[in-house]
């Protein structure tokens, strides 16, 4: 793997398997910009970052990203990952279900002095909620 493609996986190693969020200046600049729509009452920033870790830890267990299809060009990184966990506490209103999900996500990250300056990212939310039974599956 290349240097950013590296940076990805440490991070869902790191900071959503082992919940080490004293590691996130690490992982992201101070000014870091993240342009995916994140959760309700998400703030913005490095601040931002830390929430959504500390909310999806709070929501599953079980938590990992695996780094598929990536590419790297410039000061840019791109994965394709596989997230996996089990739904063991509240998430967005949705009582804690035991069910295990599996989803995609797909991270493009801008590196400057090692570290994530900017991500853009996009993450299949609707497979997650049906997987834990918060919207029905299609028929």
């Amino acid at each position: 793997m290349a240097e950013g493609v590296e940076l990805i996986q440490a991070f869902y190693d790191e900071m959503l398997g082992k919940g080490n969020i004293d590691k996130i200046d690490e992982f992201v600049t101070d000014d870091v910009v993240n342009h995916e729509q994140g959760m309700p009452g998400q703030p913005e920033g490095k601040e931002g970052i830390a929430f959504f870790v500390n909310a999806m830890r709070e929501s599953f267990s079980d938590l990992k990203g695996t780094v598929g299809v990536s590419l790297e060009s410039g000061d840019l990184a791109s994965a394709q990952v596989t997230i996996t966990g089990r739904h063991t506490g509240e998430f967005m209103g949705v009582p804690a279900s035991g069910k295990s999900f599996e989803i995609q996500s797909i991270d493009i990250i801008r590196i400057e002095d090692g570290k994530c300056a900017e991500h853009w990212g996009v993450t299949d939310n609707m497979a997650l909620m049906q997987q834990i039974g918060a919207v029905p599956a299609p028929a």
